[in-house]
């Protein structure tokens, strides 16, 4: 363990041997000290759209393919410009260094060592830069949340386009913080400084919670920021935080790029529906026009399957990264893709799917089981 600020962050460096991605939350409680835990595993009020997000890829089931004649399929993919090794990508997560010793910087070399892409946070615990540098040339996005301040906002653009970073990924749906009931038991604040807000008048997090680091946050966000954004940058500008096809297709008239349906995993509107549940109609009316990045629950190979054949180009995953991080830094996120792409490569070949592109295709029905 190293010590940070009375704070013990895990400094693990090893392979994990994973028999599936819900068992790690239980490991990683063991080392992640409680109020860092609590804040990475809870959700708002009473978690209901937390649980409902993983619950809720039950909704949706894969209609097997048989005599379809293939063997090893393949998870590479093509999107936004980016040749890569599997549709699994790393949702942009704040704080790793709760985590972590390395945070993000592991984080980092573990997505890159899988071909996969890696998104980074605007209150991530290592910089830009350091983050980009760690991750070797694999390609990167930057997650911006907006402040009130746009110098700062350009402060940031500038940095992201300096590291090179692919996309920049507008929050759209944190404009304040979710209750978030683990955090005010806890009584939560961060121990480790958040690196990109150092040039916040407010000082870097370190000694705040997440509801006073959200008030410098913008609370007043338009389709005229993500033209702002994408002229400022001349990068693809992908919308984060959609979950009705409404809202997707205001973001793409205002020059998005990219659609990202998410519900923040559970941690700001509770109440609202699973994020599997809305993809389809939004994947619909969006008809192909920008790629669709997805994520919420995710845990199994299975749920990637659903995902992508429900209209996602690529799919996200947050919390069992990082509890693979604290188990075992770079290579515990390493291994937890593998784990995943080991399961969907499965999931592939039992439902007669040879390529991603064929998993987009693969047809899924709808069965109301009792629980």
């Amino acid at each position: 363990m190293t010590l940070t600020n009375g704070y013990e962050q895990s400094d693990r460096e090893q392979k994990l041997d994973i028999v599936n991605l819900p068992s790690l939350e239980a490991e990683a409680k063991k080392i992640i000290p409680t109020g860092g835990f609590g804040y990475i595993a809870g959700g708002s009020e009473d978690d209901w759209t937390l649980r409902q997000n993983t619950a809720a890829f039950g909704h949706l089931q894969i209609v097997p393919k048989a005599l379809s004649n293939i063997e090893q399929p393949s998870t590479a993919t093509h999107v936004f410009g980016l040749d890569l090794k599997t549709p699994i990508m790393m949702a942009p997560t704040a704080a790793q260094g709760l985590a972590h010793s390395q945070g993000e910087k592991d984080t980092a070399r573990g997505v890159a060592a899988v071909g996969g892409l890696m998104a980074q946070s605007t209150y991530s615990s290592t910089s830009i830069a350091d983050t980009a540098a760690a991750g070797n040339g694999a390609p990167q996005f930057f997650q911006l949340y907006m402040s009130k301040d746009w110098t700062f906002n350009e402060s940031l653009l500038d940095e992201a386009v300096k590291a090179g970073v692919k996309a920049i990924l507008l929050t759209v749906d944190a404009t304040v913080d979710g209750y978030r009931e683990a955090d005010i038991v806890n009584n939560f604040q961060f121990p480790i400084p958040m690196a990109n807000l150092t040039k916040f008048s407010e000082g870097d997090g370190k000694g705040k919670g997440i509801g006073e680091i959200y008030a410098s946050a913008a609370q007043k966000i338009s389709e005229d920021d993500v033209r702002r954004i994408a002229d400022y940058t001349h990068l693809p500008v992908i919308v984060k935080g959609i979950q009705s096809p409404e809202d997707a297709l205001r973001a793409i008239g205002a020059g998005a790029a990219g659609i990202y349906v998410s519900n923040h995993g559970g941690r700001q509107l509770n109440g609202g529906p699973a994020s599997i549940d809305v993809l389809p109609a939004i994947a619909k009316a969006v008809n192909h026009q920008v790629p669709i990045i997805f994520d919420s629950g995710v845990r199994r190979g299975s749920h990637v399957f659903k995902a992508l054949a429900a209209g996602a180009d690529l799919v996200a995953m947050g919390r069992p990264v990082i509890y693979g991080l604290a188990l075992g830094g770079a290579q515990g996120v390493q291994s937890v893709f593998e784990e995943l792409n080991h399961e969907l490569e499965i999931t592939m070949q039992l439902a007669g799917t040879k390529t991603i592109e064929d998993v987009k295709h693969a047809p899924l029905t709808h069965f109301n089981y009792a629980d």
